[in-house]
């Protein structure tokens, strides 16, 4: 299931390194991190994102009762290194019917978390209330990570965002009510930590949230 690199920010065409630059490029962006195409979810397409990102893989560990990884990809290229990571995760919503979350770790500047919000990037700054007490709180790494929510979002999704390990995080939940998911604190692990226990991921379907 190969395609082409494409941009983060808005899943454009994107010009390798040549001539006359050395960065990839989007006609519209200029010079990004290439959103590498997506893998369809197994421990193996897990084990190559983690093995070439530079930033934090998360992931809900253990996963919530009845949920299933769905999907990985990253941004980046061999020489920079993944600088953007999205898992993806279905499953039961709080509410009933089917959820679906995925988690954005990034660089700022990157722009792939704003492009999976539906909002206008590259980073969610300018669209959280900090002024505010946070709306939601995750474990992330064991250590207690405030996420606020992000305004100006399309409505059938709810969008959280704040820093971990000095990058941003964002969780992104569909539907719009799912957002309750985000309440309940969940523990959320960097899989380049992971161990043997990984082997033990339940995989579904590939989520079409990371084709978006």
């Amino acid at each position: 299931m190969r395609g082409e690199p494409s941009c983060p920010k808005c899943g454009g065409r994107v010009r390798a390194p040549g001539l006359f630059s050395d960065s990839w490029q989007c006609d519209v962006h200029g010079a990004v991190y290439p959103l590498q195409p997506v893998l369809p979810p197994s421990v193996e397409a897990l084990g190559v994102v983690t093995h070439r990102a530079k930033v934090p893989v998360w992931m809900p560990w253990p996963l919530p009762v009845g949920w299933l990884f769905t999907g990985v990809a990253y941004a980046g290229d061999d020489r920079s290194g993944g600088r953007a990571t999205v898992v993806a995760c279905s499953g039961p919503g709080p509410l009933g019917g089917m959820g679906e979350l995925l988690l954005v770790a990034e660089e700022p500047g990157v722009g792939l978390g704003a492009r999976y919000a539906g909002i206008d990037g590259p980073d969610p700054g300018p669209h959280m209330c900090v002024d505010k007490p946070p709306q939601a709180k995750v474990l992330a790494a064991g250590r207690p990570t405030p996420l606020w929510h992000v305004g100006d979002a399309p409505e059938d999704r709810a969008v959280f965002a704040g820093e971990a390990r000095g990058l941003w995080l964002w969780a992104i939940v569909w539907p719009e009510k799912s957002g309750l998911l985000m309440y309940d604190e969940l523990v959320l692990t960097d899989q380049r930590e992971s161990g043997s226990e990984v082997e033990l991921l339940p995989c579904g379907a590939l989520s079409p949230r990371l084709l978006s």
